[in-house]
């Protein structure tokens, strides 16, 4: 290029437009990232209205101008450098500022407060004798309502009334307990998620028995008690749990601990069932994504255009927020979970599968297609035999990642540990929050190892 650019030319095409002297002296894509880099930061710069950050721009095309000049004296530019360093600066300082980190807000008081409690995991507990009652209660009140009274092995209870709206006043009698005992009480809804009724709803209710074992207790009908039923005009009963508890010697899991063991069984079994309604779904889907399937004739290109751009289309939303628009159709608990994480995993697993698909080797595809062979003839002889060992893999692999997402989803109402992590957050119980995290982990590491020894012996 030497002697055949005027460098002046360069540098003032490029004053006027970043990128204008690269493109002159026949550096295009060279000018049009130049181009988009400095609009990018000016951009940047202006949105978030600190003049002092201008000087990144003006750095960027000074630079520009004197990378066009170099171009057109020697056929060689300079080094990208300068403006890569000082756009990071910009972005990082300007991103420091924009999410406003600030450790002068950190409260290690309060940090101990939260750490402390949970170096003691609430996973087991001494052996007790439990003494337990309920009784059914209808919200809102609706046609044929329980009796609201129940009686067992010598307990008896009795709501009043037998069915109210909520936040309206019950009144609970139970007889037959262990008399001066301290007892809980709560709420389940029709999902079998537990509401606690102490003021504020943020623990179990505590009430004493007297000295012939009977207690009497007045609360009202918890705010969340229909968030998780779907139709409040066929709703099922409510029940309301009566448990006294003594220590009898040994270990057992505490209440807690059984709730998060309860927890790791639904999580994982939320992953396994998502991922197998995935699998039934992805490959089917998968062959009609693969290009060197569906390029034959415009009809199946058009069908894989499609298929393509909704695969693309659902990968793009997570899994938390399609459990979200789950909950709302189907109620909270894990069956929504399942939804969610079988959508999404139908969308990523068919992409998995179509770009295997798409990198088998195409010798047994010609071969066979030049027989006359229909296209399933083909996807039968000459796909499927080079597909199997990698399918398995990306399978093992998705269910792996189902079992971390299960966990999440179960924040937003889809059931499993999630579920349990965030009511025991809304209650401070941080020995129970500690207690999920280390079977999140436990069950984490565990699916990671089994999943890469598979993994191992398929690939």
């Amino acid at each position: 290029m030497k002697g055949k650019r005027s460098p002046f030319l360069a540098g003032l095409l490029s004053l006027v437009l970043p990128g204008a002297g690269q493109f002159y002296t026949g550096q295009r894509y060279r000018g049009v990232a130049i181009l988009l880099g400095t609009l990018v930061m000016a951009g940047t710069v202006v949105w978030y209205g600190e003049r002092s950050w201008y000087v990144i721009p003006v750095i960027i095309l000074l630079w520009n101008i004197w990378d066009a000049v170099s171009l057109a004296n020697r056929g060689r530019g300079r080094a990208i450098l300068i403006p890569v360093a000082a756009g990071l600066l910009a972005a990082y300082a300007i991103g420091w500022q924009v999410v406003q980190i600030d450790f002068s807000n950190a409260d290690m008081n309060r940090a101990i407060s939260i750490l402390r409690p949970m170096l003691r995991p609430d996973f087991i507990q001494k052996r007790t004798e439990k003494n337990e009652m309920w009784v059914e209660i209808q919200v809102p009140c609706l046609q044929n309502p329980p009796t609201g009274q129940n009686e067992l092995n010598g307990k008896k209870a009795i709501i009043i009334p037998n069915c109210a709206g909520v936040g309206e006043t019950v009144i609970l009698q139970v007889s037959g307990l262990w008399p001066g005992m301290e007892t809980s009480v709560w709420w389940e809804d029709p999902s079998g998620q537990d509401k606690m009724i102490a003021p504020g709803e943020s623990s179990m209710l505590i009430v004493t028995t007297d000295d012939e074992g009977k207690l009497t207790t007045v609360f009202p009908v918890p705010t969340t008690a229909l968030i998780a039923v779907p139709d409040v005009n066929i709703s099922p009963p409510h029940r309301i749990y009566v448990r006294q508890s003594r220590p009898i010697g040994g270990i057992e899991f505490s209440f807690v601990g059984g709730e998060v063991v309860k927890g790791a069984v639904i999580t994982v079994g939320m992953a396994l069932m998502a991922t197998l309604i995935a699998i039934i779904f992805a490959v089917p889907i998968s062959f009609l994504a693969a290009h060197n399937l569906m390029s034959g004739n415009p009809v199946t290109q058009v069908i894989y255009l499609i298929v393509r751009t909704l695969l693309n289309i659902l990968r793009s939303i997570e899994s938390l927020i399609i459990a979200i628009v789950f909950v709302v159709i189907v109620g909270l608990g894990p069956f929504a979970g399942v939804l969610a994480l079988a959508l999404h995993s139908i969308a990523a697993l068919a992409k998995l599968y179509s770009e295997v698909i798409e990198g088998i080797d195409p010798g047994p595809i010609e071969a066979i297609r030049a027989t006359g062979a229909t296209w399933p003839q083909i996807v039968r002889f000459a796909v499927i035999p080079q597909i199997v060992p990698p399918f398995t893999a990306f399978t093992i692999y998705r269910w792996d990642i189902n079992v971390r997402s299960a966990t999440i989803v179960g924040f937003v109402g889809g059931g499993g540990l999630g579920f349990l992590l965030i009511e025991l957050i809304r209650i401070n119980d941080m020995r129970g929050v500690s207690a999920v995290f280390i079977s999140i982990a436990v069950i984490v590491m565990a699916m990671d190892y089994i999943s890469a020894k598979i993994r191992e012996r398929l690939i």
